[in-house]
C-alpha cells in the first residue's frame, strides 16, 4: 500500500505515472487547529503531475489552477464548489473523531484522504483510496473485494461499519474508482492533451567534490517534462551506486522539473561514474560520464608561477636596492671624526 504523509505538499510523491498513462487524484486535508500555515479543509485535484483544481477554507470556491481547466462544461465549478463547502464540515468532524479514538483532547492533528485512478500505458486501470491521521495511514480500501481494511486498531469501528450489508461503503467506492473516476480523467486528458502529453529532453550535468579520500559526485537532471523520471549513478557503466542522497523532483518556473541525487564515492584507479536517466522523452536513456577537471592541479601551477615572479621581483628590488647604496656611498664623502667628543657607535642601539 502506499504511504501517506502530513502534509500535501508531500502527498504529491504518493504515485507517478510513466510512459503514455494517466492519473487523476485528489487530496482532502482538514487540520485540527488554526494557525499552522494551512487553511483548516481544503481539497487539491491533480492530473498526472499538474494541480488542476483547489478549494480550501479560506476561499471558499473551488478555482482552476491551469488554463486548459477553463474548459469544462458551463456550472461545473458552481456545482463542485457547493459539494466542497458540504464535505468541509464532514472532514471537520472526522478529525475530531479521530482524536476522540485516540483519547486526544487538543494539539494540533491532521485527517487526510487520498483517492484517484490511472489508466496506464497499456490500457489498464487501476484505483485507490485511503485515509490517513497525523500522517499514518488510518485505513485503505482494497478495490479487488470492495472492503476497507484497518491499518490501525482506532480504525476499526470506522471499518466495521463502512463494510455492513447496510451502508456496503466500498462497493460504491469501488465503482466510482473504476468508472465515473476514468471517464472524468479522459475527459481531462482530452482538454489539456497538449500540455500534459509534452516532452521536454532533461539535460544533465555531473560534476564532484572532493573530501579528502573520497568524492562526493553530483548529478543534475533539469529542465524535463513530465515530471517522472529516472536518475542512478553508476560504476563502471554497469553497477548502480546504492548509498546515494537525492532531492524531491521540484517544479521550474517554466513547467519543466529538476532533481539532484548525489553519491560518495571512493574513485580507484581505472573506475569510472556516470550519471543515468531515463525520461519519457528519450529514446534511448542518458549516459553522461564524470570528467575529472584539472581545475586543482592548475591553480597549483598558478600558485608555484605567482610565488616565482614575486621572488623574482623581490630579488631584482633587492638589488636594485644596494646598486643605488653602492653608488651614493661613491659619490659622497664624509671624513670621520677625531674628536675625542665623537659617540661610541658600539653603543648605538639598533632597531629593526
Amino acid at each position: 500500500m502506499r504511504k501517506m504523509f502530513p502534509l500535501i505538499v508531500l502527498l504529491l510523491h504518493v504515485c507517478a505515472v510513466y510512459g503514455d498513462g494517466h492519473s487523476l487524484r485528489y487530496y482532502y486535508t482538514t487540520v485540527s487547529a488554526p494557525g499552522s500555515g494551512l487553511p483548516e479543509f481544503s481539497i487539491v485535484g491533480y492530473v498526472d503531475d499538474q494541480e488542476i483544481v483547489n478549494y480550501n477554507s479560506d476561499t471558499g470556491r473551488i478555482q482552476p489552477k491551469v488554463q486548459w481547466m477553463e474548459k469544462v462544461e458551463d456550472g461545473y465549478w458552481e456545482r463542485n464548489t457547493q459539494i466542497a463547502k458540504g464535505t468541509e464540515p464532514v472532514y471537520r468532524h472526522n478529525v475530531r473523531t479521530a482524536m476522540s479514538r485516540f483519547n486526544q483532547t487538543g494539539g494540533f492533528h491532521s485527517f487526510q484522504l487520498m483517492y484517484g485512478c490511472e489508466r496506464r500505458e497499456d490500457g489498464s486501470i487501476t484505483g485507490y483510496q485511503q485515509y490517513g491521521y497525523d500522517g499514518r495511514e488510518f485505513m485503505a480500501l482494497d478495490t479487488q473485494s470492495g472492503t476497507f481494511i484497518p491499518t490501525m486498531a482506532e480504525a476499526q469501528i470506522t471499518t466495521q461499519r463502512w463494510n455492513s450489508p447496510e451502508e456496503q461503503t466500498g462497493e460504491r467506492k469501488k465503482n466510482y474508482l473504476q468508472n465515473i473516476c476514468i471517464e472524468w480523467l479522459q475527459k481531462y486528458v482530452e482538454n489539456g492533451r497538449e500540455d500534459l502529453e509534452r516532452r521536454v529532453r532533461p539535460r544533465v550535468k555531473v560534476s564532484g567534490q572532493e573530501k579528502g579520500d573520497s568524492m562526493k559526485l553530483h548529478c543534475q537532471v533539469y529542465g524535463f517534462h513530465p515530471r517522472a523520471v529516472d536518475v542512478k549513478i553508476m560504476k563502471n557503466g554497469e553497477d548502480e551506486v546504492h548509498s546515494f542522497e537525492t532531492t524531491n523532483v521540484l517544479p521550474n518556473a517554466d513547467g519543466t522539473y529538476q532533481i539532484r541525487v548525489s553519491a560518495e564515492v571512493t574513485p580507484k584507479e581505472g573506475d569510472s561514474y556516470s550519471c543515468n536517466v531515463d525520461h519519457s522523452s528519450l529514446k534511448e536513456p542518458l549516459n553522461i560520464v564524470w570528467e575529472p577537471t584539472k581545475t586543482s592541479n592548475i591553480w597549483i601551477i598558478v600558485a608555484v608561477i605567482a610565488g616565482v615572479v614575486v621572488l623574482a621581483l623581490g630579488i631584482g628590488g633587492f638589488v636594485l636596492y644596494r646598486s643605488k647604496s653602492k653608488h651614493k656611498k661613491g659619490t659622497v664623502y664624509t671624513p670621520a671624526s677625531n674628536s675625542d667628543t665623537s659617540s661610541d657607535t658600539s653603543k648605538v642601539q639598533v632597531t629593526a
